[in-house]
């Protein structure tokens, strides 16, 4: 009988629980490997299987082929975590375009993506249009990858694409409402949405500097749904049954992901159905061209978006975010004066 080893591996790219979700499902798929646990915390995966005489660097080097698609690489030894200061040069002046021009679109009255006190739905579909390409939301992607494949050797290509989606827009719409509904119940009042709105900016701060990759020990306060539940969804990937694309769709609500938690949590101090309904169905439209563009292609969800420039210009517009909503719930508490009045 072939002996059994276990090996640690040092994860490069890991930024999230989302990041741990995802490695533990690619690498648990393997037939030679019967288990598999990732460490956020130390940045580390441990293995445990069937590797023959293969040295560790060999085995490293296989397993990163299985996870390169997703963003992450294997090595022996803890990598320095080197920071590219020159990608802000491009990243500041691309952030500060949008921004004006965001600022400019919603006092015009083109748009209203900022309110006084409010996250709107023009914000929600943007934070979804970056919370789509950013490592939090790459476990959906992964997930949006398999089934494809899983389907697509059956021939069946479009359909599971139309159910996925379908399912995913409803159940959000429906379940942000459920949430918004459910705010109502606990009577929210001025202190209860400060708190709330207060977690949200702070949420969105956290996503913001993690997308920047300065400062490592920030992916540890990242908040994410209990692992468990994440690796149940994730597995509803590899059934082919005729509806698992809508309930698959249905389960991401419930993902592990910073951008969607941070939706989910406003949408609870709104105390409103159809308001908590239309934020959390803007989010998950903002996530569907990438989401879609992923379905029908066999990119990986990094291939096109693995860029330092990307990645911190969306960093430093999600700081954009988080700022201006801390500032509101402050001004709407009348903590602080109103500081930007658009």
């Amino acid at each position: 009988m072939p002996q059994q080893k276990t090996y640690i591996f040092h994860v490069n790219g890991m930024h999230c629980k989302a990041c741990v979700l995802l490695t533990e499902s690619e690498l648990g798929e393997i037939p030679e490997i019967s288990h598999v646990k990732a460490s956020l915390k130390n940045l580390e995966v441990k293995v445990t299987g069937e590797f023959g005489n293969k040295e560790p660097e060999f085995i490293a080097e296989d397993l990163s082929k299985i996870l390169k698609p997703h963003g992450y690489t294997l090595s022996l030894e803890k990598q320095k975590h080197f920071v590219k200061w020159s990608d802000f040069r491009i990243a500041i002046p691309i952030a500060l375009v949008f921004i004006v021009l965001f600022i400019i679109l919603q006092k015009l009255g083109i748009v209203n993506l900022i309110t006084t006190s409010d996250v709107s739905y023009g914000t929600a579909f943007v934070v979804g249009l970056i919370a789509s390409v950013s490592t939090c939301m790459a476990v959906v992607g992964g997930i949006v990858l398999s089934m494809s494949t899983n389907f697509a050797k059956e021939g069946d290509h479009i359909r599971p694409q139309i159910l996925f989606h379908v399912g995913r827009l409803v159940s959000f719409f429906i379940l942000g409402g459920l949430v918004g509904a459910l705010g109502s119940a606990f009577q929210l009042g001025t202190i209860g949405t400060f708190i709330l709105s207060f977690i949200v900016a702070i949420v969105l701060l956290i996503l913001g500097i993690n997308l920047l990759d300065v400062f490592p020990w920030a992916k540890k306060l990242q908040p994410t749904m209990p692992s468990f539940v994440g690796k149940h969804i994730h597995g509803l990937k590899n059934f082919n049954h005729t509806l698992t694309p809508l309930l698959v769709g249905v389960a991401t609500f419930f993902l592990p992901c910073g951008f969607t938690q941070s939706m989910q949590i406003y949408t609870l101090s709104t105390g409103s159905f159809l308001t908590g309904s239309l934020i959390m169905f803007a989010f998950s439209l903002g996530t569907l061209p990438v989401l879609s563009l992923l379905g029908f292609s066999s990119l990986g969800i990094h291939k096109k978006t693995q860029s330092g420039v990307f990645f911190k210009t969306a960093g430093l517009i999600v700081i954009f975010f988080g700022i201006f909503n801390l500032i509101n719930a402050l001004a709407a508490s009348g903590i602080i004066s109103p500081i930007f009045n658009f």
